[in-house]
């Protein structure tokens, strides 16, 4: 009967260890695969209508805190970033923008190519 007993108090430690484990294995987040800073924001200050400069200015200076944490900007942050810059007539910082979307995401290629295409001044003679 102790050993009975002792079998299945071993097997309670072992259970139970096994689960603080478990457990404390789930206490440890990742680290997120990008950076959002006021991206989110700034998407909906856009469709509101609200300043393209103000939110060209955000976008930048989000920008620019995400590559000092060395984190990475999401997907569509710099497709979004030229579509401002083409809306105030900066073509050369657009098709930089969008250059460095396709270049760091080559799944938008198709997309961006398209918004070369229709976007840039060449484009509308």
């Amino acid at each position: 009967m102790n050993r009975t007993l002792s079998l299945g108090l071993i097997a309670l430690a072992v259970i139970a260890g096994g689960a603080i484990v478990t457990l404390s294995g789930c206490a440890t987040q990742p680290n997120p695969l990008y950076d959002w800073e006021g991206y989110q924001p700034q998407v909906y200050e856009y469709f509101k209508g609200e300043s393209k400069e103000a939110q060209i200015i955000a976008l930048e200076r989000d920008l620019e805190k995400i590559k000092a944490s060395n984190n990475a900007a999401p997907p569509g942050y710099h497709a979004h970033l030229g579509l401002l810059y083409a809306s105030v007539g900066k073509s050369d910082k657009m098709v930089e923008q969008f250059q460095i979307e396709k270049t760091l995401f080559p799944e938008s290629a198709n997309y961006i190519d398209f918004l070369l295409k229709n976007k840039t001044p060449e484009a509308k003679q």
